[in-house]
């Protein structure tokens, strides 16, 4: 059991300059698969502080309390972020921090961090994880590695990822299906194109059944989810002088928490089946799959988490690793600091008082549970 540090026995740590913290974060390059730096830090930070269990299995680090509270919540960030567009130094403009990483989510790191630090006897046991490979795909999460070699690390109450919400509570999240849509031709010279059948030609009536996709708009917890349909890739053609007979579109759906990835998939296939011809050789293959969370915001810790935050709760529309916990039974919402709509772009950005914000939301909630 973890011996508690001076700061837990006398008066509470200043909270200290989170734009200036997460400034050193962003300067620290983290890009999928070569977090072990960043990781590294981070792991000194927390031993050094003498009142966590902490924990490194891979590029992944776990600090928890062992206070014997009654409840326990996760609080996770992930360490990576996306490559780097000419964004990767950080850069401070009075109280407003440039740079790769500082939505998505190093501020988040940065407040996650600081209560670690600060709070060091909550009124709820913490299990800090920060962990590698969220940006990439789903198996290569370090979540899944944390889980496979000691999955009672994750053991929780409750968990809140740290994810940019604009320093709102963002209840659950969309589930996302992709498949790989093949539209079969026939091939011929394009100078005698009535011998053959043009595959891409027949993307037309596909890409208008696509485009025409109204979206549904369910309400959950109070919050409103808004499903989205979307052509995302495509690939055809043999020569300039060749009809192509093969063409294969990429079309991807968000869906809402009413449903699972099976419904949604049976869904899809039969709302693109009006336009397609399995005589012809036309198929339908899942690509990729990620379930959808619900927003369990009738969960006490959650409900209290959105009181915190000073503000009625909002949909997540996009996948989170909340999706990781509500599949192991642990309701999970998402709050932490930037604007979610500048993640991954060149003019990512994050405010001081949205590090404020959100370290003051989360200070709350464990201060009072």
């Amino acid at each position: 059991m973890p011996v508690a540090g001076a700061a837990a026995r006398g008066a509470r740590p200043a909270v200290t300059d989170l734009l200036a913290r997460t400034a050193e974060l962003v300067d620290v390059a983290s890009v999928s698969y070569h977090e072990a730096e960043l990781a590294g830090r981070v792991e000194r930070e927390l031993r050094a502080l003498g009142h966590l269990e902490v924990v490194r299995i891979g590029d992944n680090v776990v600090a928890r309390s062992a206070l014997g509270r009654p409840g326990r919540v996760v609080l996770a960030g992930h360490l990576d972020t996306v490559p780097p567009t000419g964004n990767e130094r950080a850069r401070i403009d009075g109280d407003v921090l440039h740079g790769l990483g500082s939505v998505d989510m190093k501020g988040g790191l940065a407040v996650l961090l600081e209560l670690a630090r600060t709070l060091a006897e909550p009124i709820l046991d913490v299990t800090y994880v920060f962990y590698a490979c969220e940006e990439v795909v789903r198996s290569d999460s370090g979540l899944t590695a944390v889980e496979a070699a000691r999955p009672d690390l994750l053991e929780a109450d409750a968990a809140v990822l740290a994810e940019p919400t604009g320093g709102l509570v963002e209840a659950g999240c969309q589930g996302s299906v992709r498949v790989l849509v093949t539209v079969r031709g026939t091939r011929a010279h394009a100078a005698r194109p009535w011998v053959g059948r043009n595959a891409l030609h027949r993307l037309g009536p596909l890409l208008q059944r696509v485009a025409s996709f109204e979206e549904r708009r369910p309400v959950l917890d109070g919050c409103e989810y808004r499903e989205s349909l979307q052509a995302v890739r495509v690939k055809g053609g043999v020569a300039n002088n060749v009809v192509p007979d093969e063409v294969r579109l990429a079309i991807g759906h968000r869906f809402a928490p009413d449903r699972d990835i099976e419904g949604a998939r049976r869904w899809l296939e039969e709302f693109l089946a009006p336009v397609l011809d399995a005589s012809l050789g036309d198929t339908v293959e899942l690509e990729d799959a990620a379930p959808a969370a619900p927003p369990g915001l009738g969960h006490p810790l959650l409900s209290a988490l959105v009181t915190a935050s000073g503000a009625a709760p909002r949909a997540k529309l996009g996948w989170t690793d909340v999706a990781f916990f509500a599949e192991r039974g642990i309701p999970a919402a998402n709050c932490g600091p930037g604007d979610p709509l500048l993640a991954h772009t060149a003019a990512e950005h994050v405010r001081r008082s949205e590090l404020e914000h959100a370290y003051a939301t989360l200070a709350a909630l464990l201060r009072s549970g």
